[in-house]
């Protein structure tokens, strides 16, 4: 069972986080992450964390290290919950340098929003009251839930969010390390050693040095603010990333977005200004990953930016368990071997997913294309960054101006204005800490915003697993060639037995209808 620690223990007497309780391999749910930490089952990292009380460490699950007995291991939902409990991290198998936990799309609770919101920056930019009452709590009622859930508060995961972002930074980039600190959201060089220290036992330096293999760079700090770095973003294997950058590609933006020959790339407005990403596939299958190009006009925005591209990717999803479940469908069987790691596509910006729906509605991804890079050319802020000469419009320039621009049917160009409207004045909200229900229902009472724009947006922005489109045209096309019902009330009956992973088997039939 879970613990209000956010630990795997038993519920026997004895202090939470701590190796007391002798039947700890009773509760199948320990029994079982034991099970894949003494195999070192690479799949399960990031998923848990090993807290290794004997050496006071905790590690991924894939650590190399002998086992330790189950009296002395403590299993972890959070990095943040181990360091709660006075543990540091692993210097052998740096339990932070692996993809996510797929737990925070797959649920969808207050400590899963949360921890989505908590990943964009959300408590660096606003605090722990922003960040509250962007989900609409107290500060004190999101506290409590964490800690039960999670086995930390929100300052607790927010501070070890920030020391993630800065190892990234110090093993990955030659970034001055005065610069790395605000970078990945500290309010002082002091609190951010400090923080390393306490998390890592050691330097940044040090951390530097060892992830090189040279010497500590030494740098002038105080440099222009833009930045273009080189990170390298791991995925869970297996990962179809030349299918998700196909899908990328063919609904690009002139301006905005490019791709072709396994790379990605675009131009993205970030909290301080915009940025440019160019991904390219790299690693190997059994440890894919994807190397991230970046420019940013403010280093600050680099958090959010390296999580907005890990949710535009799926790179946190469990492919190997999503796999195996649709594999069991005789019917999907052969697409799901022939396509192993098939991902959803996510989202850099959620009020622009929207407007690509809308704007997509009853016309080919080609016509889709068209009229969106027009919008694009007339609306979008000019920049001249990372060879990008635009970013996507905004809200409020669509409010103001989408009359002159938009074509089409009176109604659908009426829908996406005030939709625009309705974003610009913040009736209207989108971001990742809404919950699916309460998104798809403020955008369904909105004129011309039916069921498939508000699945698909929500698919697309929060991540939603388990989404089965079955009133759009090409998914039934797909499943009418895999054999399967072709009306959508028979789809969606049939496709329950593909829960919790609807999303995932929609991209299948999608294959199948371009196959």
């Amino acid at each position: 069972m879970t613990t209000a620690r956010g630990t795997t223990e038993r519920s026997a007497p004895g202090t939470p986080g701590t190796p007391d309780k002798p039947d700890k391999l009773d509760d199948p749910v320990f029994a079982e992450r034991y099970r894949a930490m003494s195999a070192r089952d690479a799949r399960f990292d990031g998923q848990f964390i090993t807290g290794v009380h004997s050496t006071g460490i905790y590690c991924r699950p894939s650590c190399p290290a002998v086992a330790p007995k189950p009296s002395n291991v403590t299993f972890y939902l959070t990095a943040a919950a181990a360091h709660e409990a006075g543990l540091r991290a692993c210097k052998r198998c740096l339990p932070d340098a692996v993809p996510g936990s797929p737990e925070w799309n797959m649920r969808d609770d207050l400590a899963a929003r949360a921890m989505r919101l908590i990943a964009d920056g959300t408590v660096e930019r606003e605090g722990v009251p922003g960040l509250a009452h962007r989900l609409g709590y107290t500060p004190r009622h999101l506290g409590r839930v964490l800690v039960a859930e999670l086995g930390a508060g929100p300052l607790a995961l927010a501070r070890a969010h920030r020391a993630q972002t800065a190892r990234l930074l110090l093993a990955g980039t030659d970034l001055p390390i005065t610069d790395v600190a605000f970078a990945a959201g500290f309010t002082s060089v002091r609190q951010f050693n400090e923080t390393m220290a306490d998390i890592y036992r050691t330097t940044p330096g040090d951390i530097r040095a060892a992830a090189t293999g040279r010497p500590v760079m030494r740098r002038q700090a105080g440099e222009p603010a833009d930045a273009s770095l080189s990170l390298r973003l791991p995925a869970r294997a297996p990962f179809d990333g030349a299918a998700l950058f196909s899908f990328l590609t063919a609904r690009s933006i002139a301006g905005v977005e490019t791709g072709g020959d396994g790379t990605y790339a675009r131009a993205i407005a970030l909290p301080h200004g915009a940025a440019t990403v160019r991904l390219t596939l790299g690693g190997t299958e059994a440890a894919p990953h994807v190397l991230c190009d970046a420019t940013l006009s403010d280093v600050a925005d680099l958090a959010p930016l390296v999580a907005r591209v890990r949710r535009l990717l799926d790179l946190d999803a469990d492919a190997q368990a999503i796999d195996e479940a649709l594999s069991d469908d005789p019917a999907l069987a052969a697409s799901v071997a022939a396509a192993p790691g098939r991902r959803v596509p996510g989202a850099v910006d959620a009020e622009e997913i929207l407007f690509r729906a809308l704007i997509g509605q009853q016309v080919s991804v080609a016509g889709a294309r068209t009229a969106l890079a027009r919008l694009t050319a007339a609306l979008g802020e000019p920049i001249d960054l990372g060879g990008f000469t635009r970013l996507f419009p905004t809200a409020e320039t669509i409010a103001q101006h989408g009359h002159e621009v938009l074509r089409g049917p009176v109604k659908r160009i009426e829908a996406i204005v005030r939709t625009a409207e309705a974003l610009a004045s913040g009736e209207l909200v989108i971001d990742v800490g809404e919950s699916r229900e309460e998104l798809e229902a403020r955008l369904v009472a909105l004129p011309g915003i039916g069921p498939w724009t508000a699945g698909y947006v929500a698919m697309r922005v929060l991540g939603s697993p388990d989404i089965l489109l079955t009133s759009d045209l090409v998914i039934r096309q797909g499943a009418a060639r895999l054999g399967l019902p072709a009306e959508a009330r028979a789809l969606a009956a049939y496709g329950a037995r593909w829960a919790p992973w609807r999303s995932y088997a929609g991209m299948h039939l999608w294959r199948a209808a371009s196959a």
